[in-house]
């Protein structure tokens, strides 16, 4: 059965319901790590998983910048059930690209009832992060392959009906993605993901031995790149997301906290007047700089997803290389804004802040762990490049 179809009206508005549901209940899912698998499904079954999918499979095909504000928003209430389903719109991306129309009418048929998608990407051990030694060599019949190979960083795996897999086909040909149902066997997930942050993606480890994957459900990877894209741009895009939706979400609660629990300093009291920590004007002078960032970090996002989507509308190098840029920007300053912002709130919050009963240090953790998916300092980097010489940035999934 298809759940509801959604629009650029009622995406955002299903995901800020969604987010204040999940908001009640993230601190402590955090503290003794249970994972959210109910929040995870009523995230799939509001129909925002669906959202992406496009008009001639049924889909309402939303633009970037509806999506970043469905992450932005859900990733306020919980940053982990805001980033479990970033490699399922990712890969979904990938799928719109490269699959055939028999492979995209098949699986986005089971998105548009609710599936979801997690990845199988990185490996430990490997060179570098593009390293993959996952391989599909042929099966003895004409048109299967088997699956080998471990897999970690799995964000979503536990939640996941298909598996994205990063491959080679054989042992060195080009890169592709294998798509595998969770519960195929040979397929082991395991929840072995002990972050100090983001500490309930399910984003462990996943073994696969001898997995049967038949031709049909093998798509191209490597080809992605071969001409100007936005593949990585969009994925980039939610990452910043995610990570505005920390910084908002740590502001927030430090100013309820400052409000509700918050002591003012003898000082503020006897020289400002300040009868309440929001009152002295030393906390509100933070408070205005936090906020000031916050809604820089917020501006990029939503600037970066409209060069996604003019980028869409009218590929080419130049479209596709200011679709890059200013997600470059977005990410970098969002994910230096979330860290700040949160481990800015004890400061104006006070030494109760730091207290372990309020559980407030989660969202310096989520910011540190999530920011270090991969490097601002490299995004810095290509728009210096730009501004210098010119330099369009290179074609990967992190730019």
């Amino acid at each position: 059965m298809e759940i509801a179809r959604l629009d650029t009206e009622t995406a955002p508005a299903v995901a800020q319901r969604l987010a204040d549901e999940i908001a009640l209940g993230d601190g402590g899912r955090d503290r003794v790590r249970v994972l959210p698998h109910d929040q995870v499904k009523a995230y799939a079954a509001s129909g925002l998983g669906a959202i992406t999918v496009p008009l001639e499979f049924g889909g309402p095909d939303l633009p970037a910048a509806t999506v970043a504000e469905v992450f932005r928003l859900v990733s306020w209430g919980d940053p982990n059930v805001g980033q479990v389903p970033h490699s399922h719109f990712v890969f979904l991306n990938q799928l719109r690209l490269n699959g055939t129309r028999e492979q995209q009418q098949r699986i986005y048929s089971e998105v548009r009832a609710g599936a979801l998608v997690a990845n199988a990407q990185s490996e430990l051990g490997t060179k570098h992060v593009r390293d993959i030694r996952t391989t599909l060599t042929p099966a003895r019949e004409p048109g299967e392959w088997l699956l080998n190979g471990e897999k970690f960083y799995c964000t979503g795996s536990l939640f996941a009906d298909y598996l994205a897999v990063l491959t080679h086909l054989d042992v060195d040909g080009p890169l592709h993605v294998a798509w595998v149902r969770a519960e195929t066997p040979g397929i082991e997930i395991i929840d072995d993901w002990d972050a100090v942050g983001q500490r309930t993606t399910g984003s462990g480890t996943v073994r696969f031995t001898d997995v049967p994957v038949a031709d049909d459900w093998v798509t191209p990877f490597s080809v992605t790149f071969d001409g100007p894209t936005t593949y990585g741009a969009f994925a980039q895009l939610l990452h910043a997301a995610i990570d505005a939706g920390i910084a908002r979400r740590a502001l927030d609660e430090a100013g309820e906290f400052v409000r509700t629990k918050s002591r003012p300093y003898p000082d503020a009291i006897e020289l400002a007047g300040a009868e309440r920590a929001c009152e002295d004007p030393l906390v509100v002078h933070a408070f205005g700089e936090m906020e000031l960032a916050v809604r820089s970090a917020e501006a990029l996002l939503a600037e970066a997803a409209r060069r996604v989507d003019a980028a869409d509308a009218s590929l080419g190098e130049e479209s596709a290389a200011e679709a890059s840029l200013a997600v470059a920007a977005a990410r970098a300053t969002a994910a230096k804004v979330s860290v700040d912002v949160a481990s800015r709130l004890p400061e104006v919050a006070g030494t109760r802040a730091a207290l372990t009963a309020t559980n407030l240090d989660r969202h310096w953790r989520n910011a540190r762990t999530h920011t270090l998916h991969d490097p601002t300092s490299w995004k810095v980097q290509h728009l210096g490049r730009w501004a210098v010489e010119g330099t369009r940035p290179p074609r990967h999934g992190q730019i």
